[in-house]
C-alpha cells in the first residue's frame, strides 16, 4: 500500500522512515518533504501544499492512509477535509488542534476541567499586560497565544525581558495575528518533559517518554528554539510519574473535550513542568509529535508503526501494545548560521554517514539543488546514537556529528546531560 505523511521537517522524516519500514508499505509519499526523503527510495517527495490539492492528490494516487506531522496544515482543517473526502487521515480536526492553534483557549480548557498549569491571565491590550507583569514581576513568562513555530514563547527572567516580550508580540505586531493576544503566565520551576500519546477518540496509547532541550547553547543558555536535541527515555518520567500523568492530565483533556463535543484524535502532547517534589503541570498541548522528540522515539520504536496508525484511525488502539528497543536513543540537531534569528540557506551540506544500526540522521531544513545537498532552513539536521546508556548514547551521537560538515553549523555538545548527570 501507499502511504502520505504531510510536512518537510525532521519529525516528518522520521515518521516517512519508521512508516516505510514495513513490508505492506511499497511507498511513503511525503509533501513536500526535504532533502533527505529526496534520497530514500523507499519514499517520493511530492510538491503540494494546499490541503484540498493534497486531499486530490491522495485520491488520485490511492493512498491507504495519512499522518500529518505540522501544526500549521492540523490548525488549517486538513483532517476534516480528508475526512468529509472518506479518506483515512491521522491527526485532530481543526476544532480539536484548538489546544495547540490558541494558547488562551487550551489554558481556558485546562481550567474548566481541572487539568494542572500554571497560573495565567490573556490580553489584547498591551498597557494592560505591562501592568500585570509590572504587579507580579519576574520571573515571568509571555506566550503569543496563535502559532508562531516554536518563536511564540519568551521565558522572561528579569521585568525589562517581559516588557519587550510585550512590545514585540502585541505594540510591534512581530509575529502577526499570531501575537494578537497574549498569555501570560506564572514561571514554573523543575524539570521539563515531553509526553506523547496516540489518541483514537476514546483509547489512548502512551508513546516512549523523551526530554528536549529548548535552549540554543550549552547549559540551556541562549534564545529558545523549536528544540536543539532530544533523547527517549527520559528517566524522570518513573512508572509512578508516567501513572500520574496519564490519570491526572492525558485522560481528563481527551474525556474534556468529548464533553464539550469534541471528539480528539491524532498525536496529542503534553508538555509538562515537574517540580522538586515530583508534581507535574502542563506548560503546553500540541497536536502533533515533537519534533525533535520524535525522531529518537521513531529510532526506538519496533515493529510495524502502519498497523499502529491504522489501529488509530479505526479507534481500536486498545488492542495494541507498543515494543521498545531497550536502547537510549538520542538526537542532536545541526542548526543552520544564525539560527534562530534569520537562518542561513545554502550551504552545501557533506558528510553525513550512512544509516547503521547504532545511528541515523534525519533531515529537517534540507533540499537537494542541482543535485547537492544544502541547508534550507533553521534546524537542518538531527543525528540520532543509540546504545545502551545516555552517555554511550551521546557518544555515538556526538562521533558521527563530528563527521558532517556545512558551513555555520551550530549545535550544543550537552544533549542529555540531565539524564546522564542523574543518578541510576
Amino acid at each position: 500500500m501507499k502511504l502520505l505523511v504531510v510536512g518537510s521537517g525532521g519529525r516528518e522524516h522520521a515518521l516517512a522512515w519508521k512508516l516505510a519500514q514495513s513490508p505492506r508499505v511499497q511507498l511513503v509519499y511525503v509533501a513536500p518533504g526535504n532533502g533527505g526523503t529526496a534520497q530514500d527510495e523507499r519514499l517520493a517527495n511530492v510538491d503540494i501544499t494546499d490541503i484540498h490539492e493534497l486531499a486530490d492528490f491522495a485520491e488520485r494516487e490511492g493512498v491507504a492512509l495519512t499522518v500529518v506531522g505540522p501544526e500549521a496544515p492540523l490548525a488549517a482543517g486538513i483532517v476534516n477535509v480528508f475526512r468529509q473526502r472518506g479518506l483515512k487521515v491521522f491527526g485532530p480536526s481543526k476544532e480539536a488542534a484548538q489546544l495547540e492553534s490558541s494558547k488562551d483557549f487550551a489554558k481556558a480548557f485546562m481550567k474548566r476541567h481541572n487539568i494542572p498549569t500554571a497560573a495565567y491571565e490573556t490580553f489584547s491590550d498591551a498597557a494592560a499586560a505591562h501592568a500585570y507583569v509590572d504587579k507580579n514581576g519576574a520571573p515571568i513568562v509571555i506566550k503569543a497565544d496563535g502559532l508562531a513555530a516554536g518563536k511564540g514563547v519568551v521565558v522572561a527572567m528579569s521585568l525589562e525581558e517581559a516588557h519587550q516580550a510585550i512590545d514585540m508580540m502585541l505594540a510591534d505586531n512581530k509575529l502577526g495575528d499570531a501575537g494578537a493576544r497574549v498569555v501570560i503566565e506564572e514561571f514554573l520551576a523543575g524539570e521539563e518533559a515531553s509526553f506523547i500519546v496516540m489518541v483514537d477518540g476514546k483509547h489512548v496509547l502512551a508513546l516512549a517518554s523523551s526530554q528536549d532541550h529548548k535552549r540554543l547553547q550549552d547549559g540551556d543558555q541562549g534564545p529558545n528554539t523549536g528544540g536543539m536535541g532530544a533523547y527517549s527515555p527520559a528517566p524522570i518520567v518513573t512508572p509512578q510519574l508516567h501513572a500520574r500523568v496519564m490519570r491526572e492530565i492525558i485522560l481528563p483533556t481527551v474525556a474534556g473535550m468529548e464533553k464539550e463535543g469534541i471528539r480528539y484524535t491524532g498525536f496529542l502532547y503534553a508538555g509538562l513542568m515537574i517540580d522538586a517534589q515530583g508534581n507535574p503541570k502542563t506548560l503546553e498541548f500540541n497536536c502533533r509529535m515533537g519534533d525533535p522528540e520524535t525522531q529518537p522515539i521513531m529510532a526506538r520504536l519496533k515493529g510495524d508503526f502502519s498497523k499502529v496508525v491504522e489501529h488509530a484511525i479505526a479507534g481500536t488502539l486498545n488492542q495494541v501494545e507498543l515494543d521498545w528497543d531497550r536502547r537510549t536513543a538520542l538526537g542532536v540537531v545541526l542548526a543552520a548560521h544564525n539560527y534562530p534569528e534569520t537562518p542561513r540557506k545554502g550551504d552545501r551540506i557533506s558528510d553525513i554517514p550512512a544509516e547503521a544500526d547504532d545511528s541515523v540522521t534525519f533531515h529537517a531544513g534540507t533540499q537537494m539543488v542541482d543535485g547537492k545537498l544544502v541547508t534550507s532552513g533553521g534546524r537542518v539536521l538531527c543525528v540520532v546514537g543509540l546504545a545502551d546508556s545516555v552517555r554511550s548514547a551521546q557518544n555515538v551521537a556526538y562521533e558521527t556529528v563530528n563527521r558532517i560538515s556545512f558551513d555555520g553549523m551550530q549545535y550544543r555538545n550537552d544533549i542529555g546531560y540531565r539524564a546522564a548527570g542523574r543518578k541510576q
